[in-house]
């Protein structure tokens, strides 16, 4: 449990995501980079992509966001994002059309046709 921090995920519709998790790694506008516990301060843009949260059962949550913000803390850490998907379901039906409302989301943000060919493929990748 020490190795643990907090995270909340902020859209203007409110908390999407909060909760005590292991690592994540985030869509940093200069590149893909990981928090962990402890991590140093910093504040960062982040670029559309998916966020990939580590919980403690090693597990892993996915969120697609079109764009935003982050602010690291050594013990918590706040996203705040113009629009998000929570990549996840009950059914593959339904994990299939949240996969392709992200799509839609970043697709609707995004002019970098590079990060967008990458996030597509990681998003892809998920299906598999």
């Amino acid at each position: 449990m020490d190795n643990l921090f907090k995270i909340e995920i902020i859209t203007p519709m409110g908390v999407i995501y909060e909760g005590d998790i292991k690592s994540v790694t985030l869509p940093g506008s200069e590149g893909e980079f990981g928090v962990l516990k402890n991590h140093a301060a910093l504040v960062s843009s982040l670029r559309s992509g998916i966020i990939d949260i580590e919980k403690e059962d090693l597990s892993h949550e996915l969120i697609a966001i079109d764009a935003g913000h982050v602010k690291v803390d050594e013990d918590k850490t706040s996203v705040l994002a113009k629009g998000a998907v929570w990549i996840s379901g009950s059914s593959e039906s339904e994990i299939e059309k949240n996969l392709s409302k992200a799509k839609e989301l970043i697709k609707s943000m995004s002019s970098d046709s590079v990060a967008l060919a990458a996030t597509f493929s990681k998003i892809d990748n998920l299906k598999g």
